[in-house]
C-alpha cells in the first residue's frame, strides 16, 4: 500500500485526515552509537538528542497529540559511566530551564514517572518547578520517564496493593485491573497507542510493560539524533493504516 504522509493541516484524532494516536511513547535509542559513527564522544550524541526531543515535542503539540512519553533514563542505565550519567542529568536540568518558556507558550504540561531516588537534587528541583508551573496547561502532556523501569513500577504497585490488603482497605477477591492501574506511576494517563523505537532494536527494554499491551509498535533504523518531524509523520501514518482489534475481530 502506498504511504500517505501526514498532511501539515492535520487537526485532531477525530477530525484530521489521518487517525492520530492519543498517546505516543518513544524509546529514544542510539545517541551514543550515532556519536561514535561521527567520530564524536558519546555525550555529544546525548546533546544532539535534545534537539530531537524539542522537534518531536513541538510537532506533537502542533498536531494535538494528547500525550508524549519519552524514555529518558531507565533504572538499568545507572550502570553506565558516571561521567555520562552526570552529563545526562545536566542535560535534563538544562532542558527544564531553557525550554520552560517555550513549553508554556505551547500550553504543554510536564509530568515525570519513575523513582526520584538517585536523581540529583538540582535536577529534581528544576523538574518540579516546571511540573508545577505547567500543571494548569491543557495542551499536550509531556511525560518524562526518568529512573524508570517497568518491573520496578509493577513492584511498587504490588507493594501498595499488599499494604492496602493488610490494612483492610482492599479485598483480594475483588481485585481488578483498575486497582493495579491506579497504583502505577501513570495513574490517570491513557495507555500508549503508538510505541516508537529508534536505532533498530527490536525490544521494549522494560518500558511501560503494563501500558503497552495493545500499543502499535513502529521501529526505525535511524538513531535518535537523526529523528525528524517527517519520521514522526511516517510512524503516525503507519499507525493510521493498521487495524486495531484488541483481541477481537474487525
Amino acid at each position: 500500500m502506498a504511504e500517505t504522509i501526514l498532511s501539515a493541516d492535520s487537526q485532531d484524532a477525530s477530525t484530521g485526515p489521518l487517525r492520530l494516536p492519543r498517546h505516543i511513547a518513544i524509546i529514544m535509542d542510539g545517541n551514543g552509537r550515532w556519536a561514535q559513527r561521527q567520530g564524536l564522544p558519546r555525550i555529544e550524541g546525548h546533546r544532539r538528542g535534545v534537539a530531537s526531543v524539542r522537534r518531536v515535542t513541538e510537532e506533537c503539540a502542533r498536531l494535538g497529540i494528547e500525550q508524549l512519553t519519552l524514555y529518558c533514563l531507565s533504572s538499568e542505565n545507572w550502570k553506565r559511566p558516571q561521567e555520562e550519567l552526570d552529563f545526562l542529568m545536566h542535560l535534563l536540568e538544562q532542558y527544564m530551564i531553557e525550554e520552560r518558556s517555550t513549553i508554556m507558550e505551547q500550553g504543554i504540561s510536564v509530568r515525570m514517572i519513575g523513582r526520584r531516588e538517585g536523581i540529583p537534587p538540582a535536577t529534581l528541583a528544576e523538574m518540579d518547578k516546571t511540573i508545577a508551573l505547567t500543571a494548569g496547561n491543557r495542551g499536550t502532556r509531556l511525560c518524562l520517564a526518568v529512573n524508570y523501569g517497568g518491573r520496578t513500577e509493577l513492584l511498587d504497585a504490588v507493594r501498595q496493593i499488599a499494604a492496602d490488603v493488610k490494612q483492610g482497605r482492599l479485598d483480594p477477591a475483588a481485585l481488578g485491573e483498575a486497582d493495579i492501574e491506579e497504583r502505577l506511576y501513570t495513574a490517570g494517563m491513557s495507555d500508549p497507542d503508538l510505541l516508537i523505537r529508534t536505532a533498530g532494536e527490536m525490544r521494549v527494554s522494560n518500558f511501560l510493560l503494563w501500558q503497552i499491551s495493545y500499543a502499535e509498535i513502529w521501529v526505525t533504523d535511524l538513531c535518535w539524533p537523526e529523528f525528524q518531524e517527517s519520521d514522526l509523520h511516517r510512524a503516525i501514518d503507519a499507525f493510521a493504516s493498521r487495524q486495531r482489534r484488541f483481541g477481537g475481530l474487525v
